[in-house]
């Protein structure tokens, strides 16, 4: 039996913990249907004797500081707060309760942002991630020397998985299901649930959201020109030529605050456009390409699939609703 040590940290994300005991509960209650012994025992823990449990009275509650039976799996859900580093400073307990745990043994699974902490923990140092896709600019800025995987939908290196948002979370549970069940209880599952087994990307489901509260004048005023220009065919050093401002310097200042390069944020502006256009118009795709600031339709194709995962065409027949 797999003991799963569920995590309840502070402003977790009900539906994430919620999704997570559906599913592994479900294993177990197919492993019973059949008399075979269960597979999981699942618990939780929590890193503080004052922390409020209003909805799991059913399971029992372990402290972190506890020094019993170590979990063999431990499960990070996603986090509910807007404010990231708010919640992994609420948290800090946990991060050393992680390392301790990952060096007696412990394999850790962290869903959606839940994947900040396992950052914070120093322990995907070097190692492959992801986390949710709107999430990746935050992450890449907080923890660099991850090797940060935007379009996976799962990610397993080492003794350490992570998935991207919401969805994603049921595909690494099938993937953990595969690993200590066998494919055949994974099958199982995916059906019940209607979980697209297939689905190995979540490049598509990204929206281009850039940090816009920072306090540099400069590089608000390049984001701005990006924004307005970015239809013309023309170079990044063409669009921001008029910022008083050395190139070299705009590019680490202007990178050190959105945690890309002004080329990414040009591209990336173009690609949301085009996003747009396919989702919502039925014009030609050479007046889509010439829109979104393109003037070679095999560049843009070539760029577009590299950035969302699939061809034009394919976006539009997924997400057109015009």
């Amino acid at each position: 039996m797999v003991r799963i040590g569920l995590l309840l940290v502070h402003h977790y994300r009900l539906l994430s913990v919620a999704a997570i005991l559906d599913v592994f509960e479900t294993v177990n209650q197919l492993a019973g249907s059949a008399q075979e012994n269960l597979p999981f025992e699942i618990r939780f823990y929590q890193q503080s004797a004052d922390f409020k449990n209003d909805f799991f009275e059913n399971y029992a509650i372990r402290s972190t500081a506890d020094t019993g039976d170590l979990p063999d799996l431990i499960l990070i859900p996603s986090f509910k707060h807007e404010n990231i580093s708010t919640a992994i400073q609420d948290n800090l307990e946990s991060v050393g309760w992680l390392n301790k745990m990952a060096a007696q043994g412990s394999e850790i699974a962290t869903f959606c942002t839940g994947a900040f902490l396992l950052g914070a923990s120093g322990l995907l140092s070097g190692k492959i991630a992801t986390t949710h896709v709107d999430a990746c600019t935050a992450f890449r800025t907080a923890f660099p020397d991850v090797n940060l995987r935007a379009d996976l939908t799962v990610t397993h290196d080492g003794g350490l998985y992570t998935s991207g948002g919401a969805t994603s979370s049921f595909h690494l549970m099938l993937h953990l299901i595969r690993k200590f069940c066998g494919s055949k209880q994974a099958i199982a599952v995916a059906k019940i649930f209607a979980i697209d087994m297939d689905r190995k990307q979540q490049s598509y489901f990204s929206t281009f959201n850039i940090e816009r509260t920072h306090l540099d004048p400069l590089v608000k005023l390049a984001q701005e020109k990006i924004e307005e220009g970015y239809q013309q065919t023309v170079t990044i050093e063409e669009l921001i030529k008029d910022i008083p401002s050395s190139r070299r310097n705009m590019l680490r200042r202007f990178k050190l605050v959105t945690g890309i390069t002004p080329i990414e944020y040009l591209q990336q502006t173009r690609i949301a456009a085009a996003k747009k256009l396919l989702e919502q118009t039925a014009e030609q795709m050479n007046e889509v390409i010439y829109k979104s600031g393109y003037s070679d339709p095999k560049a843009f194709r070539k760029v577009f699939k590299k950035n969302v995962g699939m061809t034009p065409k394919a976006y539009r027949d997924k997400f057109y609703y015009g």
